[in-house]
């Protein structure tokens, strides 16, 4: 075997692919890694969708590839269909995506309702704050107290503010309960407002049923959708986050600080270098549809980064890709051969890409003897969640860094591109029931917790009342997309419920004025 043939031979199914030879790929499939990654970073799946071959996608779909899987480059395989401008592509990634995402919705909840077990039962309240550097935007940032019962495998957590969804803040009365008896998982959404409740029961040995691909199929408006706009990927860069103890007072006097947070003593720290990065992607747009866009980059937008870089099809750094009509722009001898620099050259259609990173300082207050532990007991109630509220997802993406020693009782984290969120927690077992107008004491401090008798949460706050109306397997439970885009429909609504409010414009500098007015209609 000559020296150009064999990094081609450890790469037998990403040679298959390369070649669109969909029915060997097939026969080959049993018994490999269909997860393996070549050596630019893709997976089997990733390469045939960059390539716009359909049916060797599909066959990899069909055996079970992993359709949320990202690139070297963070890039999802729904992210490079788009890219490819091809409906069917994407109307096929995002059947299997959203089954994935439904069969795995409930996925890992056993575990974490098992690790919860042990832990000591518990209450606790999470109040959340969003708060924004945009001007407007934050006399309308809304906020929240989530009420969390824990009490063995049982879990109920009470919010009021559920999300962003078509270009509204979704607000409602909705109470979470997560059960684990006898091999026996349950998950309920209780929306308090309507009176029903949307009940999960399966079998912790055994696959979730119920869901087929077929009732997975996307709406051809949604796929056009995705097809007419902007590819956008939002990461929060945690490689360089550093903490470091915040100083508190004058000229020489400088010491480190402290605050009372609710009853606790919290040293005060600052999470410095949080990025938020932005990725915008506009290869598979028509000019018309680019010219649209560059005109929605109003001044708002225009304050998202304050770096930004624009890789664009005519720069500097794009040559020949290789694609499904010209698949001899780069050799396959290149491509496989980890020890050849492809010079900024790679497959699929060249990228029209621009880059902006956001640098957001964040802060913790760190409370040394907070009688709840972050790892045994709030982690894992964070994780479940995460899989309802964006605003969760995030909060667990921060958690994971390697905190300073102590409970973080009080954390300021960037959620999105303008907003941050504050959250405090409080109350820690001060209340047992569910009835929001019964007194509660004043949380206690760190030498009345030692010496408190084992919490107990009454058991009827698992229970559902029973004038509410149960929905068996309904599948309510709203689950989040990861893209973040929603987020600027949010924006939009927040500024146009600021109309309603008689804002006074000569109160704004002027370049604010007329832009406020432009996004408002006039009004």
């Amino acid at each position: 075997m000559s020296a150009e043939e064999e990094p081609q031979a450890n790469y037998p199914l990403h040679i298959l692919v390369w070649n669109n030879d969909f029915r060997a790929l097939e026969r080959e499939l049993p018994g490999r890694d269909i997860e393996e990654l070549d050596p630019r970073g893709r997976t089997p799946l990733h390469l045939a969708v960059s390539l716009g071959h359909l049916e060797t996608a599909r066959v990899l779909l069909r055996h079970k590839a992993d359709v949320t899987k990202e690139n070297r480059d963070g890039w999802t395989v729904l992210h490079e269909a788009v890219s490819t401008g091809d409906p069917e592509m994407v109307q096929l990634v995002l059947q299997y995506r959203e089954f994935h995402k439904a069969s795995t919705a409930l996925g890992g909840v056993p575990e974490l309702l098992k690790k919860t077990l042990e832990a000591s039962d518990f209450y606790v309240e999470m109040k959340w704050e969003f708060t924004s550097w945009v001007p407007l935007l934050s006399r309308v940032c809304p906020s929240d107290i989530c009420r969390i019962w824990k009490s063995g495998a049982k879990l109920r957590v009470d919010a009021t503010l559920l999300g962003f969804e078509n270009m509204s803040w979704i607000r409602g009365k909705h109470s979470f309960i997560f059960k684990e008896e006898d091999n026996w998982a349950e998950l309920m959404e209780i929306n308090h407002d309507d009176r029903t409740v949307t009940k999960e029961r399966f079998d912790i040995s055994q696959e979730i049923e119920g869901i087929t691909l077929d009732s997975m199929q996307p709406a051809e408006r949604e796929v056009s959708k995705r097809l007419t706009s902007p590819i956008i990927n939002t990461s929060l860069d945690t490689t360089s986050i550093a903490f470091e103890r915040t100083k508190s007072g004058f000229w020489g006097w400088r010491t480190d600080k402290a605050e009372l947070v609710n009853g606790y003593e919290a040293k005060v720290y600052s999470a410095n270098n949080v990025n938020v990065v932005t990725k915008t992607r506009t290869e598979h747009l028509t000019e018309d549809e680019k010219s649209r866009y560059k005109a929605d980059r109003n001044f708002l937008e225009s304050l998202l980064g304050t770096v930004e870089h624009q890789f664009g099809a005519q720069g500097d750094l794009t040559t020949e890709f290789a694609t499904a009509n010209n698949p001899t722009a780069i050799t396959p001898e290149e491509y496989f051969n980890p020890n050849f620099d492809l010079k900024n050259r790679d497959i699929g259609r060249p990228k029209e890409l621009a880059i902006r990173t956001q640098k957001f300082k964040g802060t913790l207050w760190m409370c040394e003897d907070f009688p709840l532990s972050l790892a045994e007991q709030v982690t894992p109630i964070i994780d479940l969640m995460a899989r309802t509220s964006s605003h969760f997802a995030h909060l667990r993406d921060f958690i994971t860094l390697q905190f300073p020693p102590g409970f973080p009782v009080k954390i300021e984290i960037p959620l999105f591109h303008v907003l941050n969120a504050r959250i405090t927690f409080g109350n820690v077992n001060t209340c047992s029931t569910t009835d929001e107008n019964s007194p509660t004491t004043p949380a206690e401090t760190p030498d009345e917790a030692t010496a408190a008798p084992t919490f107990e949460v009454d058991q009827s706050v698992f229970d559902i009342p029973p004038s509410y109306h149960i929905q068996e397997n309904g599948r309510s439970l709203h689950i989040r997309d990861e893209d973040d885009e929603i987020m600027q429909f949010a924006i939009q609504q927040s500024l146009l419920e600021c109309s309603g409010n008689q804002v006074c414009f000569p109160c704004l500098p002027n370049e604010y004025v007329s832009w406020e007015k432009q996004w408002l209609g006039g009004s």
